[in-house]
């Protein structure tokens, strides 16, 4: 036992090596993780008392143990021997490819990266290229809501910074779980989207163990309390008009209520509009070829975004004018019934975002710029805007009377740089072939009639821009 044993200088290395890690593993790691466990929850319980709608354990649950749990689903475990008859595989073989669609549809929530980074990026973003305002009446709609109860935003979907802005704006409240499509499975994209909380949908996949797994997912959620936000539309409007809505997600929360159950789930409609979408140009492109093919590359948009954090700092105003975020009236699905068939659920909620879509400066001057018969001057247009906004229903309409003019001036400049509208000796005219631009942005106002029509909720609190 005391005898001297030689060995060769890489193989002590590679003892000291193993021993290091084996000691590393079973003791010292252990005991790392749980000091850190002990702290994150320390911190969301602090957090939580700040929320006016606590972060559900469900959303903390390790992601490892989530998918484990979704997989080992009876329904799941089902649809996977169904999976493996149909295919002609064996049941290891559909575990496996049911595996792959857990990992890829459940995310990473970190509290840290949600409240304090991405919550800052997301003011950061949209204070940059936007002057955000919002109704006072959304922190009061939100606050009333049963504190028991699932929330679900409902959204019209306009642009990529629907994410941004909603996210920032709901910051003060909960944290919010996205389904987010293919376009933002990217690195390093991907991973910091999962740590805010959202899951990614192949939104053309028609597989049924796909669709199991991803509804089994979204009903665990829901029955958890998560607070979610679905964008009915399915993609982004091409023509700036609200979309006929897709019941996918809305049919999986709808087959997986419970009326008997604990949690009511409410259904928030959200209306946003803009004064300019940054991908205006690409969409209407789309549109017009009749596809879904977008071709902007994240590259050049991120480096369109840095320009404008660069020059923000420098002082200058560069922003593009105003982002309004309405909350709607509020459905509750126990109330409704939740034998309500989903196509009607849908039609209701995206009728109430029609009600409280807000009314921007420029929607406005497009609608009448469209109108006209012939050149108008910039009084006339001022004139003939503050006419329209007359004639939209009262507590939808963003831009005030005082502020009016000057948000028509810089409104008329910035369609003019970008060559949307020209003036000459004549006036104001829309310039050649910019007619699909004006049509896009008066097409979200466009099923307000002339005349004064249902109310929704009053837009005049700045948020923080």
């Amino acid at each position: 036992m005391t005898q001297t044993v030689q060995l060769p200088l890489w193989l002590f290395i590679l003892i000291v090596v193993f021993a290091a890690v084996t000691a590393l593993s079973h003791f010292l790691l252990p005991s790392v993780r749980w000091f850190f466990r002990r702290r994150l929850e320390r911190a969301v319980e602090r957090l939580n008392k700040r929320l006016t709608r606590p972060i559900e354990p469900f959303k903390l649950a390790r992601r490892h143990d989530m998918i484990q749990r979704l997989i080992y689903d009876p329904e799941v475990s089902q649809e996977i021997v169904n999976y493996a008859r149909s295919n002609g595989v064996p049941e290891n073989v559909a575990f496996q490819k049911a595996r792959e669609y857990a990992r890829e549809i459940v995310p990473r929530f970190s509290a840290f990266a949600y409240f304090s980074f991405g919550i800052r990026l997301a003011r950061l973003l949209t204070n940059t290229v936007y002057r955000v305002e919002t109704a006072v009446t959304n922190e009061s709609t939100f606050a009333a809501l049963p504190r028991d109860a699932t929330v679900v935003f409902i959204m019209n979907h306009r642009s990529n910074m629907d994410y941004m802005l909603v996210t920032y704006l709901a910051a003060r409240s909960s944290a919010l779980s996205y389904a987010v499509g293919e376009w933002a499975r990217v690195w390093p994209l991907s991973t910091l989207i999962r740590s805010m909380g959202a899951y990614f949908i192949r939104r053309r996949s028609r597989g049924a163990l796909y669709r199991k797994v991803l509804a089994r997912y979204v009903q665990m959620a829901t029955t958890g309390g998560v607070t979610q936000a679905f964008y009915p539309e399915g993609g982004l409007s091409l023509t700036g008009a609200l979309q006929p809505p897709k019941v996918g997600l809305l049919s999986y929360v709808v087959e997986g209520f419970d009326p008997e159950g604990e949690r009511d789930i409410i259904f928030v409609p959200v209306a946003i509009n803009y004064d300019r979408i940054l991908e205006d140009r690409v969409l209407i492109a789309a549109g017009e070829r009749g596809d879904r093919r977008f071709g902007a590359r994240i590259t050049v948009v991120v480096g369109f975004v840095l320009r404008k954090i660069w020059r923000r700092m420098r002082g200058r105003d560069t922003r593009f004018g105003t982002a309004a975020v309405t909350f709607g009236d509020p459905l509750s699905l126990r109330r409704t019934g939740a034998d309500v068939p989903v196509s009607d659920l849908s039609e209701m909620l995206m009728d109430r975002i029609a009600q409280a879509m807000p009314v921007l400066t420029v929607p406005l001057i497009a609608r009448v710029m469209l109108q006209a018969k012939g050149p108008l001057s910039e009084a006339e247009l001022l004139a003939k805007v503050a006419a329209t906004l007359e004639q939209m229903p009262l507590r939808n309409r963003v831009p005030k009377p005082d502020v009016l003019p000057d948000r028509v001036a810089r409104a008329t400049a910035r369609l003019k740089k970008r060559g949307v509208i020209s003036e000459d000796a004549q006036g104001l005219q829309i310039a050649a072939g910019q007619e699909p631009v004006l049509a896009f942005y008066a097409n979200s106002i466009a099923h307000f009639p002339s005349e004064d029509a249902a109310p929704a909720a009053e837009i005049a609190a700045s948020a923080g821009s």
